[in-house]
């Protein structure tokens, strides 16, 4: 059986018929950084071609999923800047848009199907299942379902509902080849002998993966369906489906395939939910932007141009093309996606950034008082912290020396800058400072004449005041800094820093 529908995507948009695609994910537990490239590219398309973007809930996994998973879901999108033109909170034409809402949709579709001869009850124990599928194994014939249900007799039908077991429904698959031309891997194949009769609804009456999603994705009238990899052997199955479904009089058409390649994690295995480094919440936690998440997330299997790494989400969706999209998998690396991140800070106006950085700066990630923090002093440094910082929270450890009683204690930057003849520096560059107009300038001329009557050049002069007011070898401009702190506080510093090396 072969897919008439492997053209369509280029054929339906040169008529300029927008395409309908569709982000469905489950809410169970946190958002990973896959799901998130999945909505991206569904969005990208969407946007791209100024289609449409159905964002549905699939939530018949009543163990599984929460409220609370759907409502962080919701916020995660919206954090993420994604929008939709049906689903929830929007609604639309093919309401509702959570499947826990549609079950008896579910029900109807698989009764026709049962009446038209394309399912039927399978009555097979998990035993017999279980035996049948080692004998295959050992026989060396494939191990997939094998059909014994399938042509059942009244006889033999009345004869298991006699002994009390229950049936779950499975589709007919048609016993012939089937082939179909996937957007990202091109034309592929699979024989009737890989694809065996499969479950869509269970012996309790619930409806499987397998039926729900393609029944919604035909209701909604999806054109294309953009996902991942992993999702690829349940395709032909869907497509066999569909021709059921139009036959039936309950689809119009069997949207066009592309699967995404997978993102691998540590050691070149598929990035898990369980993996750390998965989770969205951990990136927003972190501080990242969401236009520097999305914009490396958009570069695991694409990419905009072979010299260029960033640009805007209107930039990824001016250029995005699914034909551009690479079938191999792609690698997930954290230092390239924290650099990306960065890059993308850097080009925040500074009003905008001094604003983001907002919840960083007070409880539970900042270790100064409330009633210390400066508003001015951190207005004042934003625009060199902006230059150093890879993510967001990463402003908490840059800035804590301006609000905190006392810098904070880091004994290896303690060794490494007090050394033999530093109290004698300290001392010298304490009173350079004390009679210095206080500014950035008249600050690094008292350092550097303090170096030179101890020999010293400025890198090896200012590295003591550096760790005797800020606590840290590493930070920001040190005499930026030190006239944003103040002179009193400066000095009190250095005073302290030289009892403890006189102790």
């Amino acid at each position: 059986m072969a897919n008439t529908n492997s053209s369509k995507l280029s054929t339906s948009l040169e008529q300029g018929v927008p395409p309908r695609v569709r982000f469905c994910p489950s809410p169970t537990g946190n958002p990973h950084v896959g799901l998130v490239r999945t909505a991206l590219f569904n969005w990208a398309f969407a946007r791209h071609h100024g289609g449409t973007l159905v964002f549905r809930i699939e939530d018949t996994d009543a163990a599984r999923d929460s409220e609370e998973s759907y409502d962080q879901l919701l916020d995660s999108m919206r954090w993420l800047g994604f929008d939709w033109d049906e689903g929830p909170e929007v609604g639309g034409p093919h309401a509702p848009y959570r499947q826990s809402q549609r079950m008896d949709i579910y029900k109807d579709v698989a009764e026709k199907l049962l009446a038209g001869g394309y399912a039927y009850h399978c009555y097979c124990t998990t035993e017999e299942l279980d035996t049948r599928r080692e004998a295959a194994r050992a026989a060396g014939k494939p191990s997939g379902y094998d059909g014994h249900c399938r042509d059942l007799t009244a006889e033999q039908t009345a004869a298991y509902e006699a002994e009390g077991r229950t049936s779950i429904v499975r589709f007919r698959m048609p016993d012939e080849a089937l082939t179909f031309t996937d957007l990202v891997r091109g034309e592929l194949t699979f024989q009737p002998e890989n694809v065996p009769d499969y479950g869509i609804v269970r012996a309790n009456g619930a409806p499987l993966y397998t039926l729900v999603n393609p029944v919604d994705d035909a209701l909604m009238e999806i054109t294309h369906v953009l996902r991942g990899e992993d999702l690829l052997s349940s395709t032909p199955r869907q497509i066999a489906l569909y021709k059921a479904l139009i036959e039936l009089g309950i689809a119009k058409e069997t949207p066009v395939f592309g699967h995404l390649p997978y993102v691998m994690g540590e050691g070149n295995k598929k990035l898990s939910k369980r993996d750390p480094q998965a989770s969205l919440n951990l990136y927003r936690e972190r501080g990242f932007l969401p236009q520097g998440l999305l914009n490396y997330l958009s570069l695991l299997g694409w990419s905009i141009a072979e010299d260029r790494d960033i640009f805007s989400i209107e930039e990824m969706v001016a250029a995005f093309d699914i034909k551009d999209v690479n079938a191999n998998p792609a690698r997930f690396d954290l230092k390239k996606c924290e650099h990306i991140n960065a890059e993308h800070i850097r080009m925040l106006d500074v009003k905008t950034f001094t604003e983001s950085c907002g919840p960083w700066l007070k409880a539970p990630f900042a270790p100064w008082a409330p009633e210390s923090f400066d508003a001015e002093q951190f207005a004042a440094i934003a625009p060199y912290a902006q230059t150093r910082v890879t993510v967001l929270s990463d402003i908490t450890a840059n800035v804590d020396f301006l609000f905190l009683d006392e810098p904070v204690e880091d004994e290896a930057s303690w060794a490494k800058a007090m050394k033999e003849g530093s109290d004698a520096l300290l001392v010298t560059a304490r009173a350079k400072l004390a009679d210095a107009e206080w500014n950035a300038e008249a600050l690094k001329n008292a350092v550097l004449a303090a170096g030179e009557e101890h020999g010293l050049k400025l890198g090896k002069a200012q590295a003591p005041v550096r760790v005797a007011v800020t606590g840290r070898t590493i930070g920001l401009p040190l005499f930026e800094s030190l006239e944003i702190l103040g002179r009193e506080k400066t000095l009190a510093r250095i005073d302290a820093a030289l009892a403890g090396l006189a102790a």
